[in-house]
């Protein structure tokens, strides 16, 4: 009869397989998230995220600091929705600017970024208005369609924007017109992430 194994000891197996963490490895998974907060504060609450890297004083310490920050950083760039979003679209990628070393790259990146956000404000915003105009005549056309089939009138006002199932066709629509901008915006992230 074989050997039956608990649970515990099969992890024991296993964890003996992976082997012992490195040095450097420990010292990423306790450094990498004190940047990630660090980060998620600067944007929250404003903190110098520079001042507070820099009380990181040995360098294997602070590379780690830094990359969690940037990652977080980078994460937090998105589509220029409102002014607020570009406000802080701007003040994260001068902070990111500052952590990078190869600047140069990054200024790069920054002017695809900024070409995309542009078109995004500009051609995207006018394609936006234009295809939300046809969903409230096509949605607006399948109302009275609807309420003439049920014997209303079809002369009846009819107040397209203020239904929930447009507003959900809204949502999808501009998610759906959106998606090209995200994919290059994703594209430019990876970017920034790889520049050191």
């Amino acid at each position: 009869m074989p050997d039956i194994k608990s649970a515990w000891e099969i992890a024991q197996e296993k964890l003996g397989e992976i082997g012992e963490a490195t040095p450097e490895e420990r010292l990423q998974w306790k450094y990498v998230p004190e940047g990630e907060k660090l980060a998620a504060q600067f944007i929250k609450d404003d903190v110098n995220l520079s001042v507070e890297i820099s009380k990181f004083t040995k360098a294997e310490e602070k590379k780690y600091v830094k990359e969690g920050a940037e990652e977080v950083l980078i994460r937090n760039i998105n589509l220029p929705l409102n002014d607020f979003v570009q406000k802080n679209n701007k003040r994260i990628m001068d902070t990111l600017k500052t952590l990078k070393t190869d600047k140069v790259a990054v200024e790069n990146v920054y002017v695809q970024l900024r070409k995309i956000f542009q078109h995004y404000l500009t051609t995207g915003e006018q394609q936006r208005k234009q295809a939300y105009q046809q969903l409230i005549m096509d949605f607006t056309g399948r109302l009275r369609q609807a309420m003439s089939q049920q014997g209303m009138s079809p002369d009846t006002r009819v107040d397209a924007e203020r239904q929930p199932e447009f507003q959900a066709e809204w949502r999808k629509l501009s998610a759906s017109m959106d998606e090209q901008y995200n994919k290059y915006l994703d594209d430019f992230k990876k970017q920034l992430i790889a520049i050191k």
